[in-house]
């Protein structure tokens, strides 16, 4: 079992109150310890030769005493922590993740714009944490014209067959587990696919058959899904295979999940800074559900 708290940041903020209850409930759910962090800011520059002092420490931080009376009467995770730390939440909240086994946020706090889809803070932290990041959003994010999905709990994860990540399959297969709900892995492939002639612009038809296409792409994600399968045979598992722009499928089976899956990129030799990649920045974005970006695992040690 691990012993790693949840993590919830809280600034006192409605979205912050959202991503605390999510997070007490993820608590509860694993029997971890909850650990309630307010990052107190301070000027993260000042002109050089001057000094910025750092706030005083109040005996009461009435911050965390909001989240204290938010939570007050409720039992369930193993215990609860209410942590101050004084910082840049930009570059504090990532640093959280070394010690946690998930970091809960809401999609915007206390600063930035109010017309903003995300905050910088969730971007970042999605992007650096080195344990599983979940945002949580407002409310109002329902899309129209999407076929309801059938009643009952309902984890969604996105699978790149091209570039399966085995950690957000873990992740995302364990969390169905936890929440007694059904998973679906969503896998989209382009289509039409089509060839650039000679003239400038101009495209023609491959003749590529796309029930032969689809057809690949289910075995590949079967076979992906496979040992996760046989790890958690209690949790049913639907591969939905759907031409079109992943996250634009992704964000339309977001309506109604409990929780949608996905990854950020490995860092690779020619990009070897952290991204979170087009996809993941758009689910973060416009998906109504909330969204746990899970870091790719380490690379096994070849030697």
């Amino acid at each position: 079992m691990d012993t790693l708290p949840v993590i919830a940041a809280f600034d006192g903020s409605d979205d912050s109150l959202r991503a605390l209850d999510w997070a007490f409930d993820a608590a509860r759910r694993r029997a971890a310890t909850l650990r309630v962090v307010h990052v107190r800011q301070y000027a993260a520059w000042a002109p050089a030769g001057i000094a910025v002092p750092m706030p005083p420490r109040a005996a009461s931080d009435p911050v965390l005493d909001q989240a204290r009376d938010h939570l007050d009467g409720r039992t369930g995770p193993a215990s609860v922590e209410l942590v101050a730390v004084d910082g840049a939440p930009g570059a504090t909240l990532p640093e959280l993740g070394a010690e946690a086994q998930l970091l809960v946020l809401g999609s915007r706090g206390r600063g930035g714009f109010t017309s903003l889809l995300l905050g910088s803070n969730g971007l970042t932290a999605a992007r650096d944490a080195e344990c599983p990041v979940v945002v949580v959003p407002r409310p109002g994010r329902e899309l129209h014209g999407i076929p309801p999905a059938a009643p009952g709990p309902r984890v969604v994860v996105g699978l790149n067959v091209d570039s399966p990540d085995d950690a957000v399959l873990a992740f995302a297969f364990a969390e169905a587990a936890r929440r007694d709900a059904r998973l679906q892995a969503v896998a989209a492939y382009p289509w039409p696919v089509q060839l650039w002639a000679g003239a400038p612009g101009e495209l023609l038809p491959t003749g590529i058959d796309q029930d032969a296409v689809e057809h690949e792409i289910r075995v590949l994600a079967e076979g992906f899904l496979a040992p996760h399968r046989a790890r958690h045979p209690e949790v049913e598992v639907e591969a939905y295979v759907a031409p079109g722009d992943a996250a634009g499928q992704l964000v339309a089976a977001a309506q109604g999940a409990t929780l949608t899956v996905v990854g950020r990129h490995r860092r690779r030799l020619l990009a070897p800074a952290r991204m979170i990649g087009s996809v993941t920045h758009a689910v973060l974005l416009h998906a109504p559900s909330p969204v746990a970006v899970v870091p790719p695992a380490p690379p096994e040690d070849g030697g």
